[in-house]
């Protein structure tokens, strides 16, 4: 896969008038009195001024401003979606949350839709930097999974910011062949692969890669070394730096997209890595007759579960058409075809018929219950303890 708002307060003018009059003495004691005038008639009420119509909603111009992970959407649902809505859409894409935020911290991004993981949209949804959905323009809401919009409730209360795009796990995708020749009885259900210096050390020349993700990587050491993996505590967030510090030696390269290509070239060997990225590699190698056979593994410690959603920046500039595309999105139809291209399981549940047998029947992409029993979530951290992952993370990536 930190900011303030600003608000002004007006100010109140109050001004009142004050008037008096003096009482006269009367002089003229033996005039006589004249009648008195007959009352004006009594003025008609003023009739309440009629308010001005509501002015018209401003129309959008015909253009959709969509952020996203890259290699994350089939390729046809964009052209699909401006052929049938006459929308034209500029479509850019990321491959870190940090980036995502990078981009929405700096103001006027520009972007009408955005997709964070988890914890980044729980603590942007508290600085209010998303609009609240009008779900009455969200038809297709009765199609998505309540088990994943009620884990997803854990970052965005009432789901009442984000639509469910993608979800899955992060894991251990492997070369099968080259791991099996640099250390044949090697330990792929565990952290241990990755995270024990003594095993991983023999991987080195083979190549392993892991995400540049601090949070996730905080998360999935301290499972391996079996503490609560959404600890806020600075005495586990030590292990978990010393941890880091024993393996760098044998980290080839820490990123968040590069590991797919250079799994499925046979470049590296081993890579911490999502889900359906892992099995995107695996398809690419087939597809390319690489020879090299990838696999997924979720270790037995325990992982993150993932959810990637769409939201609306509250700067949005076409919430409109923000809302059509959202929409459109959670057609069965079209997240099936997004699911079919990526290798990730899609939170929609009337989809998953649509979905081709290979993938939702993969326990790596859709995992049975006795996985999911295993799996936990990337909780937001405090602001002082992201502030420490983040030195940590800083020393980890340098080395230092």
């Amino acid at each position: 896969m930190r900011f303030m708002g600003c608000a002004g307060l007006a100010g109140l003018i109050v001004s009142c008038a004050l008037s008096g009059c003096a009482k006269q003495e009367e002089v003229a004691i033996h005039a006589p009195v004249p009648a008195p005038a007959a009352a004006a008639p009594e003025a008609a009420p003023a009739s309440a001024p009629v308010p001005a119509p509501p002015a018209p909603a401003p129309v959008e111009e015909q253009v959709l401003n969509v952020y996203n992970w890259s290699d994350y959407i089939a390729e046809d649902t964009i052209a699909n979606f401006q052929k049938q809505t006459g929308i034209r859409v500029r479509y850019d894409v990321y491959d870190s949350n940090e980036t995502l935020e990078a981009k929405l911290l700096a103001g006027n991004s520009g972007y009408d839709i955005v997709v964070p993981s988890g914890p980044f949209l729980e603590k942007q949804i508290k600085a209010g930097i998303y609009q609240p959905l009008d779900k009455s323009k969200l038809a297709n809401l009765k199609n998505m999974n309540p088990e994943v919009m009620q884990r997803l409730a854990l970052h965005d209360p009432e789901n009442a910011h984000a639509v469910n795009y993608m979800w899955g796990t992060t894991g251990i995708g492997y070369n099968v062949d080259k791991v099996k020749k640099a250390m044949p009885n090697a330990p792929l259900d565990s952290w241990h692969l990755v995270f024990d210096p003594q095993i991983i050390k023999n991987f080195k020349s083979c190549g392993v890669s892991v995400l540049d993700s601090a949070s996730e990587m905080t998360d999935m050491v301290l499972a391996y070394l079996g503490k609560d993996s959404n600890s806020q505590s600075p005495e586990d967030l030590k292990l978990v730096e010393d941890t880091l510090l024993k393996i760098r030696p044998y980290i080839k390269y820490i990123h968040s997209s590069q590991y797919i290509a250079d799994l499925a070239s046979g470049e590296i060997c081993i890579a911490v890595g999502y889900s359906g990225d892992i099995l995107q590699a695996r398809d690419r190698a087939k597809d390319a007759q690489t020879g090299a056979r990838i696999a997924y593994s979720v270790p037995k410690e325990g992982t993150l579960i993932w959810f990637d959603s769409m939201v609306i920046p509250k700067d949005a500039p076409h919430p409109g058409n923000a809302h059509l595309f959202i929409d459109y999105m959670m057609r069965p139809d079209v997240i099936a075809e997004v699911s079919n291209t990526t290798n990730y399981a899609n939170g929609n549940a009337a989809a998953t018929p649509l979905v081709k047998a290979a993938i939702r029947n993969d326990p790596g992409i859709y995992p049975p219950p006795e996985v999911k029993a295993k799996l936990f979530p990337n909780l937001a951290d405090t602001e002082e303890f992201a502030r420490l992952v983040n030195r940590t993370w800083t020393r980890f990536t340098t080395g230092k």
